[in-house]
């Protein structure tokens, strides 16, 4: 039976902040393994912060990558930036 402290389940909110604590941990692992990988690149000659770039596109909608791409080209031309 759950404990109601003012009106809120004592064991169900505390059960709630434990996995929030502990996907918390899960994730600063994670960001951890994954600076580790940046590491390991940089280390081998790759650009991270072009790596970092790639990643983001390849996460985009193939349109909304498109529109991305045709107002930076427009942008550039409007610079007089393009080749």
């Amino acid at each position: 039976m759950s404990t109601d402290v003012g009106g809120v389940a004592a064991d169900q909110l505390q059960s709630l902040i434990m996995r929030i604590e502990r996907l918390e941990e899960d994730k600063a692992n994670i960001l951890a393994d994954i600076r580790e990988v940046y590491a390991e690149s940089k280390s081998q000659g790759f650009d991270v912060k072009i790596m970092r770039q790639l990643i983001r596109l390849r996460k985009m909608e193939e349109h909304d990558y498109k529109e991305q791409e045709e107002i930076l080209d427009l942008y550039k031309r409007a610079l007089g930036m393009q080749v």
